[in-house]
């Protein structure tokens, strides 16, 4: 019995290795595949983007299949940093979809092999009214690749399935040309991280792209006291406006924050004392155009739970508590 399951044991410790160097092979073999198109991009790169960010329509996408599913996510990839852009499924193509294609798009039209029968319909239009249409293939010989005003070519690569047959290393390439246009197409438009969150307001990466003056308490919520306000009056203050704190304003300008530790460590005589005589001075504050998620960083690197928000002259706007972040999602 003991060697029985040794054996097993042995058996299930080969099985598990084997398993571990096909999973090394395949991300090994995409991955140098990878490289390959890296040091190597399609010549015709670089007037496809020009041509997209010339357009004065959509980006279509199109393929079936394996190359179907990579070109859906290449136009939700581009919709969503800058380039308007639409999937339309070539064989539904076939049945009235062209109609959402108009002479002011441009089609990029995905296949491995360049000789999908169901891209005919959709490569016949495109050459009837002159829409633009760009080839992602693997070969440069294909039907596809003949037709296209522009050839995004792929480098021949192995594909990572052992059979050599499963789309694999073809649509991993093909899904990172998307992404190296899209990101392109993003950094030559100036996207900036507020255009983002406009097509992302939902979830955790709508609410870290959140400003802070999205998410602060307005004016009507600021504890701000003088600086020769007594200390009875302050207290009444900090507890009146919800916040744990008093902010003390000289000039209009914020100069100094009062705490519950300033109460403790001011307790001796505390009720003889103003404003000025407690306050810690040069409080941390926060920009309200900073991102939400960058102050919150800032409140816990300082141990604090909330920040007044001040504009360029130090003049508070709002006040910023770690509570909003956490129920807006951000921390």
């Amino acid at each position: 019995m003991p060697i029985t399951r040794f054996s097993a044991a042995s058996g299930a410790s080969d099985a598990a290795e084997a398993t571990l160097s096909t999973a090394r092979r395949v991300l090994q073999t995409e991955a140098d595949a990878l490289v390959t198109l890296s040091r190597a991009l399609p010549a015709d790169f670089l007037s496809v983007v020009s041509l997209i960010l010339e357009a004065k329509g959509r980006v279509i996408f199109s393929g079936v299949g394996k190359s179907g599913h990579i070109a859906r996510k290449i136009a939700a990839t581009f919709s969503s940093t800058g380039t308007p852009s639409y999937f339309v499924h070539a064989g539904e193509a076939s049945h009235g979809d062209l109609g959402t294609i108009t002479e002011a798009d441009i089609c990029i039209a995905l296949s491995n092999s360049g000789e999908t029968p169901e891209l005919s319909d959709l490569i016949a239009h495109t050459r009837r009214f002159s829409i633009p249409l760009v080839a992602i293939t693997s070969r440069g010989d294909s039907t596809l690749s003949s037709a296209a005003d522009y050839l995004l070519l792929l480098p021949p690569a192995p594909e990572a399935c052992i059979i050599g047959m499963a789309p694999t290393t073809s649509t991993t390439l093909a899904l990172a040309l998307g992404d190296a246009l899209a990101i392109s197409l993003m950094e030559r438009r100036g996207f900036l991280p507020e255009h983002f969150r406009t097509f992302h307001p939902g979830g955790k990466l709508g609410a870290r792209l959140a400003r802070v003056s999205q998410i602060m308490r307005g004016p009507e919520f600021l504890p701000l006291v003088a600086p020769d306000q007594p200390m009875t009056e302050t207290i009444l203050v900090m507890t009146e406006k919800g916040v744990g704190v008093a902010g003390l304003v000289e000039d209009g300008r914020l100069t100094g924050i009062i705490t519950d530790g300033d109460l403790r460590r001011h307790m001796d005589g505390l009720m003889t004392m103003t404003a000025k005589d407690v306050a810690t001075r040069n409080p941390l504050t926060a920009d309200p155009t900073m991102l939400a998620a960058e102050a919150v960083a800032a409140m816990n690197a300082r141990k604090v739970h909330m920040m007044f928000v001040v504009d360029e002259g130090k003049r508070p706007l709002g006040v910023l508590h770690i509570h909003d972040c956490l129920r807006a999602g951000v921390a």
